[in-house]
């Protein structure tokens, strides 16, 4: 409990850190940092033998600080696939350009188009959808709804989920009135909120099938860095396409 209290305030100074700094090289480099030990935990996850589209990947997370990333994240997909279908390769190796090379580049599109106000708004979110969804199912699972929410996750109950959405979308929503009217607002943080709890169970889906408790130890107390960016994963692609569709920030 201690390790991971202490992890929990490195980790909070170092982001409120690179949030106050707000510069775009660090706040990228910090982003293909979690990229690279992502990709790490994720070849793990999935079995990937094949050494090279790590690296591949991992090259293309350093270009993404200097270039545009959503164009790395299409160039790196194409790579992949190519080099999957000429030499009939594993097509596991591209789940890996999907999970999470690609949602990790819109995360970093997002900041690079809406500034780091839009990352406080999704950090905000899936914050409070995550603990919010805990304290909501720790008190109140299963008095109302008997059913578990997915056999994925045997710990997630519907009532902790819909308290971590309900958190999650109406404190969010008030943080993009800077950006938005409330209606829009409120939908955008409900659909991200939404989307994380997905991340989160795709998370746990993977680390299921590879009969493993955490993606990783690199936090100590904590887990990996999947564990730690799963919801984000899912909710940063949505929220940086519905504010290129609504308008951007």
């Amino acid at each position: 409990m201690k390790e991971r209290l202490i992890t929990s305030i490195v980790l909070v100074v170092f982001l409120l850190a690179v949030g106050f700094i707000n510069n775009l090289f660090l706040t990228n480099l910090v982003i293909a940092l979690i990229t690279i030990a992502a990709l790490y935990e994720a070849k793990n996850l999935f079995d990937i033998k094949d050494e090279r589209v790590f690296y591949f990947l991992t090259v293309m997370s350093v270009f993404a600080i200097f270039v545009n990333p959503v164009f790395i994240a299409v160039v790196g997909v194409i790579v992949i696939a190519g080099y999957v279908a000429y030499y009939q390769n594993d097509m596991r190796l591209t789940s890996l350009a999907v999970y999470p090379f690609v949602p990790l580049m819109l995360l970093e599109e997002l900041y690079i188009t809406s500034g780091m106000k839009s990352l406080l708004w999704l950090i905000v979110i899936i914050a409070l959808t995550d603990s919010m969804a805990y304290v909501t199912g720790k008190n109140f699972g299963k008095k109302f709804i008997q059913k578990k929410f997915s056999p994925t996750s045997p710990n997630k109950t519907w009532e902790g989920v819909i308290g971590g959405v309900l958190s999650g979308s109406i404190t969010g929503a008030f943080i993009g009135l800077m950006f938005f009217d409330f209606f829009t607002s409120l939908m955008i943080s409900f659909f991200v909120s939404v989307a994380s709890v997905f991340g989160d169970l795709f998370e746990s889906y993977l680390k299921r099938n590879a009969g493993v408790k955490d993606s990783g130890n690199i936090l100590p107390g904590h887990g990996g860095v999947l564990d730690r960016v799963d919801g984000y994963l899912f909710g940063a692609p949505l929220m940086w396409a519905m504010i290129i569709s609504l308008g951007n920030i």
